[in-house]
């Protein structure tokens, strides 16, 4: 019976336009044989965010995302050393509850590590949210989505965010993610809201997850 109700379930969900995954890594619905189609615009040269990266990536975290307008697509990022390949994550508009942002800050003198903390008890929303992620883990669901679409044909997010060519790409009208944790190299947006927010500087390594 329990297997009956979960079937139908995700049957309601489909005829809904919905897809839900309990956790998600890297990529929101592909396996490895999609990984791979994802990253080949890596060896084109594309790039995820518009500025040279730090070495150092970081971690943040919400109790929920919902967003308008996603694109997906793999791409790189670039620090002054190396290329870090990283899954774009592309939201029109954005509203996290409950946010938290970590940077790991190493070996400062006389100290050793730091944690640089940005919270936002109230949550933050954006504008046109372009994240070059790592990893990303949490419960999913899209909306009206398309698996699969040419990485260059997405027009469903932020206006100009596209990947290459032949490229593999996910779209989907709206997204719900609860509980997420991620790691990322770069964010980039139009517009940040944080609400009540607190920024703090600590010895020691003190991630928001």
């Amino acid at each position: 019976m329990a297997t009956r109700r979960r079937a139908d379930a995700e049957n309601d969900n489909a005829a809904n336009g919905r897809t839900r995954w309990k956790v998600f890594t890297l990529v929101f619905v592909v396996g490895f044989s999609g990984v791979a189609l994802m990253l080949t615009g890596l060896s084109k040269g594309a790039v995820a965010a518009s500025f040279a990266v730090s070495g150092t990536s970081y971690k943040a975290s919400a109790d929920k995302l919902t967003a308008e307008g996603v694109v997906q697509f793999g791409s790189v990022d670039r620090s002054a050393e190396e290329a870090h390949p990283v899954l774009v994550n592309g939201f029109k508009h954005a509203k996290l509850t409950n946010f938290c942002q970590s940077i790991r800050v190493p070996d400062l003198p006389g100290i050793g590590d730091a944690t640089v903390r940005i919270e936002a008890a109230d949550g933050m929303t954006a504008e046109n949210l372009v994240l070059g992620v790592e990893q990303v883990q949490g419960d999913l669901t899209l909306n009206n989505v398309e698996i699969g679409r040419d990485a260059a044909k997405l027009d469903a997010g932020p206006e100009g965010v596209q990947g290459t060519s032949g490229g593999f790409g996910i779209q989907a009208s709206g997204a719900t993610i609860d509980d997420l944790k991620q790691e990322a190299w770069s964010t980039t947006a139009s517009t940040l809201n944080l609400n009540d927010v607190n920024i703090s500087t600590t010895a020691g390594n003190d991630p928001c997850y």
